[in-house]
């Protein structure tokens, strides 16, 4: 810490009881009183370099006793400062310091101790220390600017705060190479400082961070914090990820309950004003602050009540950068009074701005020619479709967390996952886990929003794994769990080599009934199709299943799963041509792997006819584990 000290007498001045004095033998010939505290002073010193003191002395009465009493209250800094100006007009020693050094200043204006009245005044001396060490040091700057609050409207006048705020930019912006530790004051001590490893000129052999300042200015009070940053961000020199650190150590350090999402007691319009300040000085670039930071700093949006203006300013951002966060980022919790445990709408909103920004990325591709356009096309496609997938994974897994509230509805459900649906992605494992999870914890749901939450997955796109849960999984309708099981024998055909696998034996037999079945009976038919498989359903396919494959292997065992009587109620109820159609038919409604019969009546076609046309890509059998 910088320090100047001032005047060669030795220090006289004794107090007692709020009463200062001068060891003197001469008498003091006037007093001074400065809220409870009196000084008995002498004019001579005192008058000849503050101007306004003479003024004050020459319109006050004669007093008694100890001659003239003056009142200056007001005077900034209090009495710790006045004594100051007192010892240097005394010629007393006084040391001056990046803690004193404010009020010191303020006090020698307010009595008007200018050069006017003596060559080397106490603010000519106050002028040149803070110039020529205070602002040239990082530590006393930030010290200096801090004392500034209890004298902040004359300090503003005199140009201090500015002064301050501009020197600390300044080393802010200072090319890291010619920085060196001595600068920082609240740093933890480094590891490799331990060896004492010093070169010529006492600096330290290590090379500074850029965010080497971060953590000092937020030791400042937010207005002037605020201040400093901008400035900072005027200068144009620091980038704005350290930008974005300076903004987390500041939200870390003023806001105690930040990373969990709580206010302290009390603390709510505090709370406020922090987060609308780290809002409105958020770095512009993109990425400039990681997605984990802005959704937490959205839930304490949230929790202030910080407006609409602010929060979509936050959603916009997240959306920016959707890929980069996790599930439980995303968690937020909805405000009070909500029937649901999470606010799943905030989240719709940040996908659906997700998706804005791939449309906008979309419509530049067409503004130049078309040689620019193939190459745009080219290069951003694969980081698109890489963005698409990680957010097509995250939205699968949010799903799979929400899905446990009972109170949540099936369209907020149904609608954050059609959001995403038209994102390609290699396994439909996590959209068919979110699914299972909503189904268990909705146990009463109807047959046809069963229905509906179903169509969300694509049977061809399940993984081994989820496909030997599914086909044991109770809670699916018939129908889906018969999907599951015939693209699991395409799978397994596939493998094989088989061009056009062959239907398991379940299937095949399902038309030997009659195709002219009256309206009503397809109704009923369609009816408990939707219905959830019973387990001796499910054992039944499963034995038929194992059946096929032990006949693929040159075995004619027949499996000890197979049931007859749940088979023929299987067989039931696909007894028509137009419910078999819809067993390999893809979710989207086309038959890609079988033939449609778009009358929606009988043929007269043999059971037999009724197979794929082709072989399902190689794409649509594809699964990740």
């Amino acid at each position: 810490m910088k320090f100047m000290k001032l005047g060669s007498k030795p220090d006289s001045f004794q107090t007692e009881n709020n009463v200062w004095y001068v060891a003197s033998e001469l008498a003091t010939d006037m007093v001074i009183n400065i809220g409870n505290a009196r000084f008995y002073l002498h004019k001579f010193p005192l008058l000849s370099k503050s101007a306004r003191l003479q003024k004050l002395v020459a319109s006050t009465n004669e007093g008694v006793g100890n001659g003239d009493e003056i009142d200056i209250h007001d005077i900034p800094g209090g009495p710790a400062a006045f004594e100051i100006c007192a010892k240097f007009c005394y010629g007393m020693t006084v040391t001056l310091n990046a803690y004193n050094v404010v009020n010191a200043r303020c006090a020698a204006e307010y009595l008007e101790m200018h050069e006017t009245m003596e060559k080397g005044n106490l603010i000519y001396k106050i002028d040149v220390f803070l110039s020529s060490s205070i602002f040239r040091s990082w530590k006393d700057s930030i010290i200096v600017l801090q004392t500034t609050k209890s004298v902040m409207m004359l300090s503003e006048e005199l140009k201090l705060v500015s002064h301050c705020v501009d020197a600390i930019a300044c080393k802010v912006s200072t090319d890291v190479s010619k920085v060196d530790w001595s600068y920082t004051y609240n740093r933890k001590k480094l590891p490799e400082e331990n060896n004492n490893h010093m070169l010529n000129g006492g600096i330290r052999s290590m090379t500074v961070p850029a965010d080497w300042w971060v953590e000092d200015l937020a030791e400042l009070e937010l207005d002037l914090y605020k201040r400093v940053l901008v400035s900072i961000k005027n200068k144009g020199l620091v980038h704005g990820e350290v930008i974005g650190e300076a903004l987390k150590a500041f939200a870390s350090r003023r806001l105690p309950g930040f990373n969990k999402g709580v206010i302290p007691s009390g603390d709510t319009m505090k709370t406020k004003s922090i987060v609308d300040a780290i809002v409105r000085l958020l770095p512009s670039e993109k990425g400039s602050v990681p997605c984990s930071f802005l959704l937490k700093l959205l839930k304490m949006a949230m929790l202030v009540d910080l407006g609409e203006i602010g929060e979509m300013e936050l959603v916009k951002r997240i959306g920016q950068q959707l890929e980069e966060a996790s599930v439980q980022d995303l968690l937020i919790r909805a405000k009070d009074g909500e029937p649901t445990i999470y606010d799943v709408k905030t989240v719709q909103k940040i996908v659906e701005e997700f998706m804005v920004r791939d449309q906008v990325r979309n419509g530049e591709f067409e503004v130049d020619g078309n040689e620019i356009q193939e190459v745009r096309r080219s290069t951003g496609g694969i980081l698109s479709e890489a963005s698409k997938l990680m957010v097509a994974k995250l939205v699968d897994s949010y799903l799979a967390e929400i899905a446990k509230d009972p109170n949540l509805p099936l369209s907020m459900f149904t609608d954050l996952a059609e959001t995403v649906s038209g994102f390609s992605r290699p396994a439909h494992d996590g959209i068919y886990r979110a699914i299972d999870m909503y189904l268990k914890a909705h146990p009463g749901i109807s047959k046809s929003d069963r229905k509906r939450i179903c169509r969300l997955m694509d049977c061809k796109k399940l993984s081994v794994e989820a496909c030997m849960h599914a086909v044991q999984n109770e809670r699916l309708p018939l129908r889906v769990v018969v999907q599951v099981l015939f693209f699991e024998q395409v799978r397994a055909a596939a493998s094989s080599g088989s061009s056009t696998p062959d239907l398991p034996k379940a299937i095949k037999d399902l038309n030997s009934a009659s195709h002219g079945s009256s309206r009503s009976t397809t109704t009923n038919t369609e009816e408990e199709w939707d219905a959830v498989a019973t387990a001796d359903e499910l054992r039944a396919l499963r034995g038929e299943l194992a059946s096929l494959r032990l006949e693929r292997n040159g075995s004619h065992a027949k499996s000890p799963l197979a049931e007859k009587g749940p088979v023929h109620k299987v067989k039931g109820l696909l007894a028509t041509k137009r419910i078999l159609t819809k067993i390999w038919s893809s979710k989207g409604g086309t038959a890609e792997n079988s033939e449609t019969d778009s009358s929606g009546s009988g043929s007269g076609n043999h059971p037999d006819d009724v197979k794929p046309t082709s072989t399902p890509s190689r794409r649509g059998r594809h699964s990740v584990s």
